[in-house]
């Protein structure tokens, strides 16, 4: 079997085609130009086959599909190639993702000022308390210690943040069984444990751990991160239950972000 690889535009992209025996799969397609297009390493291809009238968009070849089975009877061996661009790991987007690049650590004089301003603010304040004030009562409720103090609001964030951030391992775990062990795709729905109840149960811990961390830290900026954060998986969670209604496996709605009964979940 003699396959014709071209660009969009229809230039030839390996010189003379690839020869490849009859029952050679997609695999081996990608695997031969890679031995004759050395930065074209398989990942980094995408083969599809030339549009047909009435076709707006092309039809994807990948995994271990035999090419004599997608090859229109009666039409030429021909596959569009398409470079993605370099390619790397999730595993190692979402590792540079999370830990950051290395960058030189800087500490500027305002930050060091800062933090001595700081110390003896409270220094003076608890030396006042002391020495300096008088106070008209001389005792106060005792519920007054925990609801003055930060400690407690702080216990409480980060006891939901923790709590939030293992039920979403868990809820990663369901959604990781759910993938097809030879990773050929398709929608699943996760049962089970919090998926019972909401849609996008992984998406809804998420967002509930960053409010738990927010409580405990009390930052403007974070608020506006999780505001922001909350935002995008909103919109995740309502793209996944449009594309489950679209190939008919999503059951009426269930409310995407909070438990209440009604809809299935669904992961690619």
């Amino acid at each position: 079997m003699l396959v014709t690889v071209t660009s969009r535009s229809g230039k030839e992209v390996v010189k003379g085609g690839i020869q490849l025996f009859e029952n050679a799969t997609v695999k081996d397609l990608k695997a031969s130009i890679h031995k004759r297009i050395g930065n074209l390493y398989p990942e980094r291809q995408r083969i599809s086959l030339p549009l047909v009238s009435g076709q707006t968009r092309p039809i994807v070849l990948d995994g271990d599909k035999r090419l004599c089975d997608v090859f229109p009877e009666g039409f030429d061996h021909i596959v569009i190639l398409k470079d993605l661009g370099p390619r790397v790991k999730y595993s190692t987007l979402f590792f540079f993702l999370f830990v950051g690049l290395p960058e030189k650590r800087v500490i500027y004089p305002v930050q060091t000022y800062a933090t001595i301003y700081w110390c003896f603010y409270y220094f003076k304040r608890i030396m006042e308390t002391f020495f300096v004030h008088k106070f008209s009562h001389a005792t106060s409720p005792l519920s007054f210690v925990f609801r003055n103090c930060w400690e407690t609001q702080m216990y409480i964030g980060f006891g939901l943040g923790i709590i939030c951030q293992l039920a979403n391992f868990y809820c990663h775990i369901i959604v990781k069984n759910l993938r097809d062990p030879k990773d050929q795709g398709g929608y699943q729905i996760p049962r089970g444990f919090l998926f019972n109840y909401i849609t996008c149960a992984n998406y809804t811990t998420e967002i509930y751990q960053g409010l738990g961390f927010n409580i405990a830290t009390q930052t403007v900026v974070g608020y506006s991160f999780l505001v922001v954060v909350a935002y995008i998986m909103s919109d995740w969670a309502a793209f996944c239950c449009l594309k489950a209604r679209a190939i008919g496996r999503c059951r009426p709605w269930r409310t995407l972000l909070l438990a209440t009964k009604g809809n299935e979940s669904v992961r690619g």
